[in-house]
């Protein structure tokens, strides 16, 4: 988990029925942000803790599936007067008591705050999180439950509610919208407008209450989702009458695993992106998440990027650059089926910045759709190994330390120039930029 102090705007608040048995200006409100992996969840988070329009403040607990967390370092840096406290794993099981313990912790704190946000990890069952507000006596003293919203990946919605599951285990997918009291329709400008209505109606089968919220990069108006009063312990009951048993045991897919990788140093983000590109085309169907923050050679800002299945997006965000107190390092987690750990781990490692080949003033041969002499005449320019001159008085980068793309120059002799064999990330379906040259 992550504590993080903000102050934000201070929306309407929704008139509603009172669900709460305390007092409520004795308590504190807390929303629970659910979501399959990928939806878009810090993303709304960061809109809301971004907002110009009120002066709220909120307390913010942060919790990543993975050992390495990557979301915090992109919430610590765009958020102020930020606690931290750093706590990995399933929210809705393995560190369920440590939710208790953390808002227990809080409450000396939120005094001064206006409620509280907890955005769960993607593979969370939001209903043991909202269940804590309910058995745990001192928590109802203090704090009381306002709503859960659920973000939904338009996108890829539909392939996570219909995925059978093996007897006992449960679809984190449908829980997520099933105990919603405001659902997100996010990423709807990348489906047509028939598939948003095959959504609609698989959500309307699970959840006929909640309203659904039509948005783009998760952009919403935050007095939709803070202070509405919508959760409700009947309707809650009504659903699942085993809510308020803490006895109760839920199974998730054990299958579904994360890898996280963490070093001091720098990768070579192209590299990394033509890798990636490679691990798309082979196992993007059980590739849910992959997220991560880089220290890249050559580059004063942090390359932030995340990819759900076959969609990937990253980018110098000038938002957030490295210190020169900050030890550079990089962050990555995936998280899905049948993960072959060894393998990311090796793929990750292989793109690590090591000594170049060649230096400034050497004659080499860059790739460009034919072998061209030149002559290297800088390095780690634009996060590129090399920048070359060709004879023909043009430059070009050699974005990989390999033969593939830039060789020792053999005064016009050699093997002839061939198409790259992994199809580099710049070739590839959707890809933003063109050729590196």
């Amino acid at each position: 988990f992550q504590k993080i102090f903000n102050r934000l705007p201070l929306p309407a608040m929704e008139k509603g029925a009172k669900r709460q048995r305390q007092p409520q200006e004795s308590c504190v409100p807390v929303t629970i942000l659910t979501g399959f992996l990928g939806s878009g969840k810090t993303t709304l988070l960061n809109h809301i803790l971004s907002s110009p329009d009120h002066g709220m403040r909120f307390a913010i607990i942060e919790n990543e599936f993975g050992e390495v967390g990557v979301d915090e370092k992109v919430i610590k840096e765009t958020s102020e007067e930020q606690l931290i406290e750093v706590l990995n794993g399933c929210i809705c099981c393995t560190v369920r008591g440590d939710l208790s313990k953390a808002l227990k912790r809080l409450r000396a704190k939120t005094s001064g705050f206006d409620g509280v946000i907890i955005e769960t990890t993607g593979l969370a069952d939001p209903a043991p999180v909202a269940q804590t507000f309910f058995v745990d006596e001192e928590l109802r003293r203090y704090y009381k439950l306002d709503g859960i919203i659920t973000v939904v990946d338009a996108k890829h919605v539909l392939e996570h509610l219909h995925e059978e599951k093996p007897e006992g285990v449960e679809n984190e997918c449908v829980e997520q919208v099933a105990f919603a009291d405001r659902i997100l329709l996010n990423k709807c400008d990348l489906v047509d407008e028939e598939t948003i209505e095959k959504v609609y109606k698989a959500i309307r089968g699970i959840n006929s209450n909640a309203d659904i919220i039509r948005t783009q990069h998760s952009q919403v108006e935050p007095s939709k989702l803070i202070n509405i009063e919508a959760f409700s312990l009947d309707k809650a009951l009504e659903m699942d009458p085993e809510f308020l048993n803490t006895e109760s045991e839920h199974q998730h897919d054990l299958t579904v695993s994360s890898a996280s990788i963490r070093f001091e140093g720098e990768l070579n983000h192209q590299q990394l992106r033509m890798w990636l590109s490679e691990l798309q085309q082979n196992t993007a169907k059980d590739l849910f998440r992959y997220k991560g923050v880089l220290a890249v050679k050559g580059m004063p800002e942090k390359f932030v990027f995340q990819g759900v299945h076959m969609l990937f997006n990253g980018s110098f965000d000038p938002r957030f650059r490295w210190s020169r107190t900050e030890v550079r390092e990089c962050r990555l987690v995936f998280i899905g089926r049948n993960l072959d750990k060894k393998a990311l781990e090796k793929g990750v490692m292989d793109c690590k910045v090591g000594v170049l080949r060649f230096k400034v003033g050497d004659a080499v041969e860059a790739n460009c759709e034919e072998w061209i002499q030149g002559t290297i005449i800088n390095l780690w320019d634009e996060g590129n190994p090399y920048r070359i001159r060709l004879h023909n008085g043009e430059e070009c980068f050699g974005p990989v330390d390999t033969d593939e793309f830039v060789r020792k120059s053999a005064a016009g002799s050699g093997i002839a120039w061939q198409p790259i064999s992994h199809g580099p990330w710049w070739e590839q379906p959707g890809a933003s930029s063109g050729k590196p040259w």
